[in-house]
């Protein structure tokens, strides 16, 4: 696993962050090092999946970047006729999904798509999973793309999103982010690499609080949705289709 060093050095002018070759090829110990909880959290969405797909259905994977969820939902779906749809939109991202895809044994089919999950069509869902996605579409965007995957699912049918979250209270949210900055600097991360990626994410990643989610998930036209995992500020909502 290569190291994350990419905000190690001083840069005089920071970017906005995005998934490019660079971040590509640290990302497993990226991730690893900055989402609290994403060890546990991957393997419980394959639970998930295994309990809610649906024999001839498809499972989607939108924001896929590696194929955690994709290959989790590939060893623990039991119906051999679905298929997994797994999207990204970052080029560099795709061709390494690609990659540990083909090198994963299974008997479900995975198609891994180059696109905007804008531009994915859902259709004849049982699950679909967002693992920290939304948070990079524009505020704007987020209820179409809900109400899309909402009317793409089967009765019965399920949404995974996991994102990073804000807090209303202002006490728990500085908690929260305090507990989150001692996560990264306890797995190695100096101070200036994390406030050089917290400025380079600012524009880009837009966390929401929980009850912000549960209501465009109501308004997006799900029955019920409830928080079944958190972790510090980083947490996972399952919403389920009448």
């Amino acid at each position: 696993m290569t190291e994350d060093k990419i905000y190690a050095q001083p840069k005089a002018h920071l970017v906005d962050f995005e998934f490019n070759q660079a971040v590509v090829n640290v990302f497993p110990d990226m991730i690893r090092r900055s989402v609290p909880g994403y060890g546990t959290l991957i393997p419980l969405i394959g639970l998930i999946a295994e309990q809610y797909a649906q024999a001839g259905s498809r499972l989607y994977d939108l924001g896929c970047s590696l194929g955690a969820v994709t290959l989790t939902m590939h060893h623990r779906v039991p119906h051999h006729d679905c298929r997994i749809i797994a999207v990204d939109n970052s080029e560099a991202m795709v061709e390494r999904c690609r990659e540990n895809v083909a090198e994963d044994l299974g008997a479900i089919p995975i198609d891994v798509l180059c696109q905007d999950i804008r531009d994915t069509e859902i259709e004849d869902a049982s699950v679909v999973v967002l693992n920290f996605t939304l948070q990079f579409l524009a505020v704007d965007d987020r209820l179409a793309l809900l109400r899309k995957i909402h009317a793409g699912l089967r009765p019965g049918g399920v949404l995974v999103l996991s994102e990073k979250v804000a807090f209303d209270d202002t006490t728990e949210n500085a908690t929260q982010d305090a507990l989150h900055l001692s996560f990264k600097r306890a797995n190695g991360y100096s101070d200036l690499e994390i406030s050089q990626k917290r400025t380079a994410l600012e524009n880009v990643l837009i966390p929401e609080t929980l009850p912000q989610h549960h209501a465009r998930l109501r308004a997006a036209g799900f029955a019920h949705s409830q928080t079944w995992f958190q972790c510090f500020n980083f947490a996972s909502l399952l919403a389920v289709k009448a």
